[in-house]
This record gives C-alpha cells, structure tokens and sequence, in this order.
C-alpha cells in the first residue's frame, strides 16, 4: 500500500506546483502618475492618479480654478478610468444641487482618449480630451550653478510692444500711463458684459529669472503666468493666512513659506526663478518659495506640454493691477 501513496503525493505536488506557474501576479494600475490634458476647444488640464493601501484616489485640475481632489475614481477595465468630479449649484437661498462630471478616459500607451459628460443648461454636455503622460520631473537643480544670459526688458514703459492678447477676440484693458502697465476692466453700469483678455509677450522662454514690481488695489486680483503654464498669484491678501491661492504663491499649488506682503495699494516686487520645473519666488525681498518642484499646470494655462517654451502672460480679465519694470533674464 505504501507503494501506491508515495507517487500519488508527488502527483500531487508535481500538479500544484504546475498550476502555481501560471497564476498571474496583480498588474499594477496603468494610469498611475500624472498626466497633462488637452481639452478639445482650448484649456488645459492635469490629472493624478495615485494608490496607497489598497485605495485608489486622484486629483484633477479642469481648465481654471485649483486642483482639487476628484469624488470618485475606479477602473472599468484594464484600460478605461472613471473619474467623477462634483460642485454646487444652488437653486435658491435654501436649495442647492449636486452636479457630477464624469470622465471616461481610455489609455493606449502614455496617452489618453476620454469624454467629459454631466448637466448642461440645456441638456448633457459632452467634451472631448486627450492626455499625454508627464514626462518625470527633474531632481532639484543647484542654482548656485545656474548661468544667466543678458536680460531682457518685456516692458518698455512706453506702449504694449511685444505684447498681444492671448485671445484677439477679447477686449484689451491695459494702457500706458506715465511708464507704467495698468489693466482696469471697468465694466459698463448697463449692458453686456465685457470680456476682458489677457496679454502675452510674443517671445517665448525656456528657464529663467523675472523680476517686476506690481501694484494691487484692495480687493483685486491678477496673476503672472511663467511659460504660459505656472500662474504666480497676484492678489490683495495681506493680513491673511498662509495658503496656496495667497501674493506670491504657485496658484493652488504651492504655499509660501512666509507671509511677506505688503497692503494694498503699494508697489511690491517680485523676483522669480524657473529653472527645470523648480520655482524660487521673492516677494518683497523675503524668500517665499524656495525651488520647490511645479508638479503640472495652474489654472489657465495655455499649453500642457511642460517641457516646451512659452510666453509670459499677464491675467486681465480679474481686476485692476499695474506693473512696471518688468525684466526677463534667461538661463544660458
């Protein structure tokens, strides 16, 4: 009898161990990272996916306003995310409502196919959007080893030259008075309203130093978009607590170290470096950022392709702001 049960245990054995091969190990989820979107019409967004413990989260930037974290986010199959994003709309002083956009984004490769949908006015929207993965990010540059070129002036103090509106359609609200750049988007008392555009220089840059004085009346806001990309706030919030949407910060991005601003109405400098996606800010001579990464896109950013040159552009459709001495100087 022993004879028998010895080669049936190693028959056993031998077919486990078989059918072990070809168990096949949990893949990891393929949209994993970052990715920079193309939003058919214009805009630009970002998108972050991210796994830990078992649960899956993301965040997502949508053409303008902050990057926020996203109400849902599963996996349809192996190669189509879900992602649904929520805000308010309020109906009445008691009543509001719920709204949920959905994407459904397919991936081939490192790049993404999807559709937005969700409540319209009239119906259900649908917008189309393509996505690239983003390229890594660089480690921490030494600046100490940084070399600039000459610097450049972007504003001559006399008129707009080498200035344009980023959309030609829109109004210009900037002017020249006595050497200094000022948007004031004054709206009519009755009738439509005007929209107001901002401006971009038509040279475009790679890495390099910028430095401007800007003057901010109460209340008001702009902001100063390094390479069409990364928005540095420009807003009244002196006295007010550290955060990313502050003077100075990386738009919803990048909180500042230290408070240094000064009260409406004063004239401020700003001195801002962008060297391989990494960003220094000065405000009024107190280091507020200091070369901390710039992980994708702001709100209204012209382009997703963090690794091309682009223009510096100034908002002009937020409020009244002035600037002057505004100098660019490249990195060699």
């Amino acid at each position: 009898m022993k004879h028998f049960i010895l080669p049936f245990l190693l028959l056993i054995i031998a077919s486990s161990s078989f059918g072990n091969t070809s168990i096949k190990e949990p893949q990891a989820n393929p949209f994993l990272g970052m990715w920079g979107l193309e939003v058919e019409g214009g805009g630009v967004g970002w998108l972050q996916v991210n796994e830990e413990k078992g649960f899956l989260d993301a965040e997502l930037l949508w053409i303008g306003g902050s990057v926020l974290p996203v109400a849902s986010v599963y996996l349809a199959d192996e190669n189509t995310l879900v992602v649904t994003r929520t805000n308010s709309s309020k109906k009445s002083d008691d009543r509001s409502h719920t709204l949920t956009h959905t994407l459904r984004i397919e991936k081939t490769g490192d790049h993404l196919k999807g559709t937005m949908t969700g409540p319209g006015r009239t119906g259900e929207y649908q917008t189309n959007f393509t996505g690239h993965r983003m390229p890594s990010l660089p480690e921490k540059p030494d600046l100490t080893k940084v070399t600039f070129g000459e610097p450049i002036n972007l504003f001559n103090g006399k008129d707009l030259s080498g200035w344009e509106l980023l959309n030609p359609n829109q109004k210009n609200g900037f002017k020249v008075e006595n050497g200094v750049l000022i948007n004031d988007p004054v709206q009519p008392e009755s009738g439509d309203r005007v929209s107001y555009g901002n401006i971009r220089t038509q040279q475009e840059f790679e890495d390099f130093n910028l430095t401007l004085e800007v003057n901010v009346p109460e209340g008001s806001n702009s902001g100063v978009y390094l390479r069409g990309i990364y928005e540095i706030q420009v807003v009244d919030s002196y006295g007010k607590p550290l955060d990313s949407h502050n003077m100075g910060a990386l738009y919803s991005r990048i909180t500042p170290d230290v408070a240094a601003e000064k009260p409406a109405g004063e004239w401020q400098s700003m001195d801002i470096t962008l060297v391989d996606r990494h960003i220094t800010v000065l405000l009024n001579g107190k280091k507020i950022i200091d070369n901390e990464p710039a992980l994708g896109p702001t709100g209204g950013a012209i382009s997703a392709d963090v690794l091309a040159p682009g223009p510096i552009y100034l908002q002009g459709d937020h409020g009244k702001v002035s600037f002057r001495n505004i100098v660019l100087t490249p990195v060699k």
